[in-house]
């Protein structure tokens, strides 16, 4: 009994955010609208808000940063839509597959409130079935995120380097990801190259949060591409009968440019893909089955679980936010920083440089590159469910 309480004082998961969930955030509250205006007040438009840390607990989501990351791979409901990327014979059945699963990825946006800014060596491990995700915080200033999953009976491996600049716009903040992500279907013997799109954080006329640009997705060893534009959710979108969840695009031949379908809907919704040869339309993607009533990860082995693990590291922060205990969250949060900034100190001190546990790190110039120790992903001590 007492372990049991010791876990659940020193581990705070939060459910991911579904679908079904997004009702909820439409508070887009008054009050935290003039909360976030009076934070920027002193800010001028088109300035990088990367390092902008006055966040107060009030704005802040009970989940790290790592883990929103981490939820994108392993929180889904439905089919193994990673595993159906190998599943597939035809080339360019494995790459609309590919497609979708990358629409599979993108999630309502909780406006207003935003995810911890993970601390340095921060990590978030967790396993769903056949999928095992590591994620690790590479760098705090700035920011960089590395991710390792890899699907234990597909033979599929993905890595992701996730670092961004934010940009206050005036009625909005734009938020550019930047870093590369490639999908490697082992068996196959075929590497997919995916960008990311910008997420949207507007303030006027309408609050709220979107995903918006271009996702492009390339294989060069079957010559084959998608591109997919997100509606930005701009006045002139709106216009033409546009609304900020409709996805448009194409997939095509990369050498010859000859386009083989044409892909459309909504990523809150159903997407379509129409054949251009038979003309015939499918349904490639239902966001009710894939994202809706999603489960957070249980405690499979309380001793294995990493000392900086998410989960554990904000678990304070996290307990007083979701009992709205606003005094004890603002002490956890400066805990947690003030540690952190102890420890930097310290390995200043002794002349020491931090190192990644788990990812080879590359800085060139502003770009970052991160490569895994190990070739697979062990399984978590987090989970959602066994494989089977």
């Amino acid at each position: 009994m007492a372990k049991e309480e010791e876990a659940r004082k020193h581990l705070v998961v939060v459910k991911p955010f579904s679908l079904e969930d997004e009702k909820d955030s439409e508070h887009a509250a008054l009050n935290v609208i003039r909360r976030i205006f009076s934070l920027l007040k002193d800010v001028r438009p088109g300035s990088d808000l990367t390092d902008f840390t006055q966040l107060p607990p009030q704005l802040n989501q009970p989940r790290s940063q790592l883990q929103v990351y981490g939820e994108m791979i392993y929180s889904f409901g439905g089919q193994d839509l990673l595993g159906e990327c190998s599943r597939r014979v035809l080339p360019i059945e494995r790459l609309k597959s590919v497609v979708t699963w990358n629409i599979s990825k993108l999630r309502p946006i909780i406006f207003g409130l935003a995810p911890y800014n993970p601390i340095l060596g921060e990590t978030h491990h967790v396993s769903n079935g056949h999928i095992n995700v590591l994620c690790e915080q590479v760098s705090h200033h700035p920011p960089v995120s590395a991710l390792h999953a890899t699907h234990e009976k597909e033979n599929i491996d993905l890595t992701w380097v996730q670092y961004f600049t934010p940009r206050f716009r005036g009625s909005y903040v734009e938020v550019e990801a930047k870093g590369k992500r490639v999908l490697k279907l082992l068996t196959r013997k075929e590497t997919y190259e995916m960008e990311q799109p910008k997420l949207i954080m507007r303030f006027l006329p309408a609050a709220g949060g979107h995903w918006a640009g271009k996702i492009k997705i390339k294989c060069p060893e079957t010559d084959l591409e998608a591109e997919l534009h997100l509606n930005s959710g701009s006045f002139m979108e709106r216009l033409r009968g546009n609304d900020n969840r409709s996805i448009k695009g194409k997939i095509s031949e990369s050498s010859s440019g000859n386009k083989l379908y044409d892909i459309f809907g909504h990523w809150d919704r159903t997407v379509m893909a129409t054949n251009m040869k038979t003309n015939e339309v499918d349904v490639i993607y239902n966001a009710k089955d894939n994202i809706s009533e999603l489960k957070p990860p249980i405690v499979k082995n309380q001793q294995e679980i990493m000392e900086s693990e998410s989960a554990m590291v904000w678990s304070e922060l996290s307990e007083g936010i979701l009992k709205k205990d606003w005094e004890r969250a603002k002490k956890a949060k400066k805990a947690v920083e003030e540690k952190q900034r102890l420890s930097s100190k310290l390995r200043e001190a002794a002349g020491e440089s931090w190192v990644s546990k788990h990812f080879l790190v590359v800085k060139d110039g502003k770009d970052w590159d991160c490569s895994p120790l190990q070739p697979m992903v062990p399984r978590a001590p987090l989970i959602i469910t066994e494989p089977h």
